[in-house]
């Protein structure tokens, strides 16, 4: 049995499962892209096919994150930890077994339920250490929570590329067999049984299942018309307001709602908080999809050079996020952050076939400031804005806001390029960038409720977010 942790100490022994559960998701979000390829060469699988086996994580995931988040705060961290460290392991054999596209899809679908428990699980634990400890703020914490996902992001494709050359595509399922075993092990000796955040077992609340079955049917039906917008699927986006209507309707009314529309309707910060998620993605999302396919199309590089200019993002991101980190207050990383992002869609408009590399490598390098500010504030924002309750349906719920703009970006990088990544195109999406980055800056300024986030109070004052 493992010694108490110390009193008014993060435990620091939560730290190797917190950080491995949380990289599963990203992880198999960014290697499955150098895998594509050869998975339709060796399967004889079109490109129409292997689409799916991005589309079935993000779906999975985005529907997903939000639900094992509300039962972590049910249940507690642990058991939807270990379940889900399981799923990734089944997922991760069935990938080494696959004989067909379909059942590489399948095992997507269980890898990405599996990693859905890594984050809300994080978020929970910190937030109940914050409250054993006393501690208001663990911004070391969330830091190192922040920079281990943004690390892997950077060298997911690169892994891919290593496994791949070593063991083949099927190596790229294989690895969540380790990682899934890994989280297994250590998420059975350090995390706790109880957190303290849940419930008693008398008093848990009621499974809320109409709602989370409107929420997925709606999620589901706009993410699949989001995906591949035409007029002839006019009717699955019909399905996806016709299921959120029914969402919203009982939400209301649910004596223990799934996701409770009361609370949040006047938590104005947090609804702001998770427009940020959306709008920050969408910014970089449209320079990973967009950007990057201009590159090699408009500027002419090839995809190694290509991918290595857009190495000082990622790069200055982590080190932002590690200089800044410590400091809990939000509202100046926000500001700075996106102003940055504005500073880049400028750039952009700028750019153009024969643009020097070294002005493409700044305009990266602009990008990472809001890559390293923007993530961590709007994290950190959450951990204090959020009921503690329901702290890992809410940070799991950061997550959906945040595909969505993944997806709303690639759907902008379509509209903008057609069939060929243009420079006219490429000024087209810089506009739109910077629109979303003025939007992002403006709701930001004039948010006063941002101030107190992280700022240190006296005891006997609660803290409480303030009205926007």
């Amino acid at each position: 049995m493992l010694a108490p942790a110390p009193a008014g100490r993060f435990d620091r022994r939560l730290l190797a499962p917190m950080m491995l559960g949380a990289t599963l998701n990203p992880i198999n979000t960014a290697i499955i892209a150098v895998a594509l390829a050869p998975i339709g060469i060796a399967l004889g699988a079109p490109a129409s096919e292997t689409v799916w086996l991005v589309s079935a994580l993000y779906l999975t995931t985005a529907i997903g994150q939000p639900l094992v988040g509300r039962l972590v705060d049910i249940f507690g961290a642990k058991p939807l930890f270990l379940i889900g460290a399981v799923l990734v392991a089944v997922a991760g054999l069935m990938g080494v077994v696959a004989p067909n596209i379909w059942m590489l899809v399948a095992a997507r679908v269980i890898l990405g339920i599996g990693t859905c428990a890594g984050y809300p699980a994080a978020m929970h634990l910190i937030r109940s250490e914050g409250e054993r400890t006393g501690m208001k703020s663990p911004a070391g914490v969330l830091t190192a929570l922040a920079v281990t996902t943004q690390t892997i992001a950077v060298v997911g494709p690169t892994l891919g590329g290593l496994l791949i050359a070593l063991g083949g595509w099927r190596a790229t399922f294989a690895v969540n067999l380790p990682l899934g075993i890994a989280s297994l092990v250590l998420g059975w000796i350090f995390m706790p049984r109880r957190s303290g955040l849940e419930p008693p077992k008398e008093a848990r609340p009621r499974i809320d299942w109409l709602g989370i079955a409107a929420f997925a049917v709606a999620m589901l039906a706009l993410l699949v018309f989001l995906l591949d917008v035409r007029v002839e699927l006019l009717w699955v986006l019909a399905v996806a307001l016709a299921a959120g209507a029914v969402f919203v309707w009982w939400e209301l009314r649910a004596a223990e709602p799934f996701i409770d529309l009361r609370v949040l309707r006047g938590n104005v910060p947090l609804l702001l908080t998770y427009l940020r998620s959306t709008l920050t993605a969408t910014v970089a999302y449209s320079f990973v999809y967009g950007f990057t396919q201009w590159l090699e199309d408009g500027r002419g590089l090839d995809p190694t050079t290509a991918g290595l200019i857009l190495l000082p993002a990622f790069g200055i991101g982590v080190i932002g996020s590690i200089v800044f980190g410590r400091r809990p207050e939000v509202w100046w990383k926000l500001i700075v952050g996106s102003a940055a992002q504005v500073a880049a869609g400028v750039l952009l408009l700028l750019a153009d076939a024969s643009s020097p590399i070294w002005f493409l490598v700044l305009l990266m390098a602009v990008l990472g400031i809001p890559q390293g500010l923007n993530n961590l504030a709007i994290q950190n924002a959450l951990y204090f804005q959020a009921d503690p309750a329901r702290i890992a349906s809410s940070a799991g719920l950061l997550r959906t806001f945040l595909y969505l703009g993944a997806i709303v970006s690639s759907i902008a990088s379509g509209a903008f390029f057609g069939e060929r990544a243009t420079t006219p195109g490429l000024h087209e999406l810089a506009w739109f960038v910077v629109a979303i980055a003025a939007l992002f800056l403006g709701i930001t300024a004039f948010d006063r409720s941002l101030a107190r986030v992280g700022r240190k109070l006296p005891p006997d004052i609660p803290e409480q977010p303030e009205p926007v």
